[in-house]
């Protein structure tokens, strides 16, 4: 049985074992050492997450499948948004899947609830950045309606790279 639920700050230290795990399992095989422990030091640190759980503009989900996590869901609102800061857009900025579960529709789950978010916070449409040599998840968001609009810098550590910004038209 699948069910998501809204992490709480009570979920932190689950909500940080999440997020390095499946960024390592995601990118450990394409990234230098020294980038990914520098990203992840920087990121996912005990104090960095605590801010973004209690930021009222932001939202995170837990995807559980047999009452086990699978992955887990970031969305922004207003000024929490990570570049476009858009008070009719909302960002999706993380949606990470624990590799066992890919391709088990527990990714589709996470996108549809924040697709389920987009339309009752009528906002015109849902963004996020992917990044360019992410082909996976960049054909599961073309095969979901995103297009893409722009693009920006990322940083893995020392190492700049390029997202590829797309959108979910929400409001027509």
């Amino acid at each position: 049985m699948v069910k998501i639920r809204k992490i709480s700050l009570g979920d932190l230290p689950q909500l940080q074992h999440i997020s390095r795990q499946t960024f390592i399992e995601t990118f450990a095989d394409v990234n230098t050492a020294e980038d990914m422990d520098q990203y992840l030091a920087d990121s996912f640190n005990e104090a960095r997450l605590t801010k973004e759980l209690l930021n009222p503009e932001s939202e995170f989900y837990f995807v559980l499948v047999d009452e086990q996590i699978a992955g887990y869901l970031k969305l922004n609102f207003g000024e929490a948004q990570t570049d476009l800061r858009n008070n009719n857009a909302l960002e999706l900025e993380r949606i990470y899947v624990f590799k066992d579960y890919i391709g088990k529709k527990v990714g589709q789950v996470l996108l549809d609830k924040a697709i389920q978010i987009a339309e009752m916070a009528n906002v015109d449409f849902l963004w996020l950045g992917v990044w360019e040599h992410n082909h996976r998840a960049k054909e599961f968001y073309n095969k979901n309606g995103f297009i893409e609009f722009g693009q920006h810098d990322f940083w893995l550590g020392s190492d700049q790279q390029t997202d590829l910004m797309m959108r979910l038209e929400i409001r027509l």
